[in-house]
Parts: structure tokens; C-alpha cells; sequence
């Protein structure tokens, strides 16, 4: 009777939890048995461990083989463990070397030839085993996703037999890969193809530079959804901690992502007819939602009244807290959510209020009905309201008489302020704490007695207080001031407009 351990890891919201896979291998009638809460993928991978170690010219125990896959309370889903319990039979019936396995984790699920087939999620696996100091063993098309993680030693194989032969010392597998280089790519948007609208732009530059929400309001036309898709063209590039965070959201995602443009923060475009556990995550084995995609980057919502009232409250709490609890009767599963929200509505139903053209015939009350689809606590979470009114038709045609910026100049003043706050305290200025906001967002006697007449005069609530101070500290690094000036404030309490009683 033969025992071997091979190690594992499973896949539980965005962590890797290990799993240690025990063979056993006795005398007794011929059976192969999976205990430790598998799913169905899992029970039907002692089908495809027999034909691939059948396939691959080894032998199959014809005993009595006890697979466990410990913990046992953790469900364990797919085909990732078919390489550590092909392994790990051959092991224990003393086909391989088991004295050196403890050095090595195992992923991969396998063909019935015994060809090795990628799996989703081998970012976190990964991360954890370089933690634990283990070398990976994994399939060589998951090789560039696992390159991402610096420090540790990968064994990349295409084949059973490959793995095999580089256990019993008779070959070497040579690690050769590049970490990827970022390449900002083009996307064929740019600031400039945008004409007018410059106090939008310098809003836009703004939120970018403190990862602030904005929402944007105006007839149907004017370029909301133009300038929100030119957002990412000035965001600056992730640093390696927060990329690796939004590239396991990613990984164990069903969206494709571009292991060579990691750093680019994400961007995210929903349509109004989402559903809540589309855009926070969900399903019986909970998966990521739009939002947690958007991670580090930003998330766009046209048509913001058309969502789903249910749906746009469920963003209430992450937009404060960062990250999604969803709660199943079986497993609980947390997902990181610092997104910055960009929305676009109308002013109102017909869309024309305010419009020079005067079409717009709709009532206050009918008016009033339409805005109050977004609840007043997810407006007080949004940190800038900006009215996009129309161009004339001369800038229109020929564009500004001065000329647009390009998204490359904006980006730069973007990405020297984001420094300086990052060099201040460590993160963007949206997300600074209350204690945080008392210390560095220090007001003038004057600057404390005009914030507090317009929250008087507006009915601000104090959470709208902190957001201003945090957006008036934006403003002032865009400016490169160490304090934050009355006219850096005044700027702030004007993008508080849908407040206002």
C-alpha cells in the first residue's frame, strides 16, 4: 500500500486556496474514488486521469485508488486538479520519483491523450506559490499569465509524459519568458476629436487625477458617451500591486484581457438593461460583476435613470466601502471594487430640457419623476455633476479657434497630480479616509466659512462635505499648490449642482 501527496490550488472568489491532493493506492477490488466535496467536473476527471496515464505509456493500478482532496469543506470545481491526481496515482504506484513532490504545486486539467489543457484563474495560483516558496507546474499556454508574478519558478509543459520525465530527472524543461513589456496601445480615440466643451474636459482631467465619480447631464448628442469613451486615453497606468489585483479579477472571468497591456487600468461599459448580479457579481459559485472587473479603472453607465432602480442601489455600498460581499447559503465570496464611476442622463424623459431649440414639452412633475430614479444617496456618493450642453455650429465645423489638447497633454497634468498625492499619502485623493481628509485637507477661515454657507444654502449632507475637501485637494495638485485656495474650493462646490435644494 502506497500514500502520496501532491499540492494543489483551488479557486475561491479571487484567492487560491491550497489543496492537497492524498493518493491512495490499496489491494482490493479495482476502483477509483474522489472524496473532498467535488463537483461534477471533478468526479469526471477519473475518466480523463485513466486514458491520459493509459495514453501516455504508463501503467493504471488495477487496485483499489482512494483520491481525497483536502480541505474537505471547500468545494472544489473544473478540471484544474487532473494533473496533481494523475500525478500523484503514478506516485503512489512508484511509476515517478514522490520524495520531491512537496517542492512543486500542480495545476492543469488533461486531455485523454494526455495533453495539458489551460485553466482559467492562474494568476492567484501563481502568487500563492511563490508565497510558499513552491515551484508551479502548469500548462504552457498559462505561462505569460503566471510570468506576471515576479519570483518565481515555472515549469511550463504541454504533455503528461513531458512532466514526467522532468520528475524522474531524465529531461529538463528550460523556463525561458520574457515579463511582459507594457505597450500603452492606440485606441483611435483622443481628447481632441472632441470640439468645445472645455469646461467638461477640465472636469474630466479632474477625475481623473483624483479618481473621482462624475455624472454628466445634457440633451441626447452633445458627447457625453464620446468623452466618457476617451476617459482611459488620460488615466494613469496602474502600479504592479494594483495591476496584479485587476488582472485576477480578469483571470478568473470568462473576458478576455491582454497579458501585455496589464497596467492599463480597466474600462468598463455595461448596458442599461444589466442585471444587479451582472454588474455586482453572483450565481450559486459566485463570479465577479461588472464593477469588480472595473477594479482600479473606471466604470461608465449611459443612460443612468434607465437601469434598474434596484440595480443602481447596489452600487451604494461599494462605492464607500471599495469591495462586494456576496453571501450564498453555502460560501461567502469577497470581491475588490474601487471603481470610479463616470454616468451620462438626460436632463429629462424627451431629453431636450434646457435645449435651445425649445423642443422639450415635458412637465416639472413628469421632470421630477424621471430624476428621481437615482435615489439621493447614490447622487450624494457621485463627486461632480456636470451639464454637457450643446456646441455652436461653428465649433462644430471647424473645431476651437486655439486648437484641442491632446489626450497625451491632458494625461501628463493628470498623471503629475496623481503623483504628488501619491507621494502625500500613499493613494488617489477619492479614496482618502475622514481622519485622512482632517489632516490634508486643510481649509482657510475664509475657505471653512464658504463651504459651510453652501452646504446652508444647498442642503449638503457631510458626506458631501468630505467629497468637496477631497475634490478641492484635486484641483489644488492639479494646480501644484500645497494648499487648498478659495478658488480651488469654489471650483469644487460648483460640481455640486443636483444638490442643490
Amino acid at each position: 500500500m502506497e500514500l502520496a501527496v501532491v499540492f494543489s490550488r483551488g479557486r475561491s472568489g479571487i484567492e487560491a486556496p491550497l489543496v492537497t491532493v492524498e493518493v491512495h493506492v490499496a489491494n482490493g477490488l479495482p476502483a477509483l474514488n474522489i472524496v473532498g466535496l467535488p463537483e461534477a467536473a471533478v468526479k469526471e476527471s477519473k475518466d480523463r486521469v485513466r486514458s491520459a496515464i493509459l495514453n501516455s505509456r504508463f501503467d493504471f493500478p488495477m487496485q483499489r485508488i482512494t483520491v481525497n482532496l483536502a480541505p474537505a469543506d471547500l468545494p472544489k470545481e473544473g478540471g484544474r486538479f487532473d494533473l496533481a491526481i494523475a500525478l500523484g496515482i503514478l506516485a503512489a504506484s512508484g511509476q515517478i520519483p514522490s520524495i520531491n513532490l512537496n517542492q512543486y504545486e500542480c495545476v492543469g486539467e488533461l486531455s485523454l491523450g494526455g495533453d495539458l489543457r489551460p485553466i482559467k484563474g492562474i494568476l492567484p495560483v501563481a502568487i500563492q506559490a511563490r508565497n510558499n516558496h513552491r515551484k508551479l507546474i502548469l500548462p504552457k499556454e498559462n505561462t505569460a499569465e503566471a510570468a506576471l508574478v515576479k519570483g518565481i519558478e515555472i515549469i511550463p509543459a504541454v504533455h503528461l509524459l513531458e512532466i514526467c520525465a522532468y520528475l524522474n530527472g531524465q529531461k529538463q524543461i528550460p523556463v525561458e519568458y520574457a515579463q511582459p513589456t507594457q505597450q500603452r496601445v492606440d485606441e483611435g480615440v483622443d481628447f481632441s476629436d472632441v470640439h468645445g466643451q472645455y469646461h467638461v474636459k477640465r472636469a474630466f482631467e479632474i477625475a481623473a487625477a483624483g479618481a473621482h465619480n462624475l455624472l454628466m447631464l445634457g440633451p441626447p448628442g452633445t458627447g457625453k458617451s464620446m468623452l466618457a469613451a476617451r476617459l482611459p486615453t488620460i488615466l494613469p497606468l496602474l502600479s504592479e500591486q494594483q495591476a496584479q489585483e485587476t488582472a485576477a479579477i480578469a483571470s478568473i472571468s470568462d473576458q478576455e484581457w491582454d497579458v501585455h497591456n496589464w497596467l492599463k487600468p480597466p474600462y468598463r461599459a455595461p448596458h442599461h438593461t444589466a442585471s444587479a448580479a451582472a454588474l455586482v457579481g453572483g450565481g450559486s459559485n459566485p463570479r465577479p460583476g461588472e464593477i469588480s472587473l472595473a477594479h482600479n479603472g473606471a466604470l461608465f453607465l449611459d443612460e443612468l435613470p434607465e437601469f434598474d432602480r434596484k440595480v443602481l442601489e447596489v452600487l451604494r455600498e461599494p462605492l464607500e466601502s471599495g469591495h462586494i460581499t456576496i453571501s450564498r447559503a453555502a460560501r461567502q465570496v469577497n470581491f475588490p471594487a474601487r471603481f470610479q464611476l463616470i454616468a451620462a442622463m438626460n436632463p429629462c424623459p424627451c431629453g431636450y430640457l434646457g435645449d435651445s431649440s425649445g423642443r422639450c414639452h415635458c412637465t416639472s412633475e413628469q421632470v421630477m419623476r424621471y430624476r428621481a430614479r437615482i435615489s439621493g444617496p447614490l447622487l450624494d456618493r457621485i463627486d461632480m455633476h456636470l451639464e454637457v450642453p450643446r456646441v455652436s455650429h461653428e465649433v462644430l465645423r471647424n473645431g476651437s479657434p486655439q486648437g484641442e489638447e491632446s489626450s497625451v497633454t491632458i494625461r501628463a497634468r493628470v498623471v503629475a497630480a496623481r503623483n504628488i498625492a501619491v507621494a502625500r499619502h500613499g493613494k488617489a485623493n477619492s479614496i482618502l479616509t475622514a481622519k485622512e481628509v482632517k489632516q490634508l485637507c486643510v481649509l482657510s477661515a475664509q475657505g471653512y466659512s464658504l463651504l459651510e454657507q453652501a452646504m446652508d444654502r444647498f442642503g449638503l449632507s457631510h458626506r458631501a462635505y468630505h467629497r468637496i475637501l477631497k475634490l478641492a485637494r484635486t484641483i489644488a495638485d492639479l494646480a501644484q499648490s500645497p494648499q487648498i485656495e478659495i478658488n480651488h474650493l469654489s471650483e469644487a462646490i460648483s460640481y455640486r449642482k443636483l444638490d442643490r435644494k
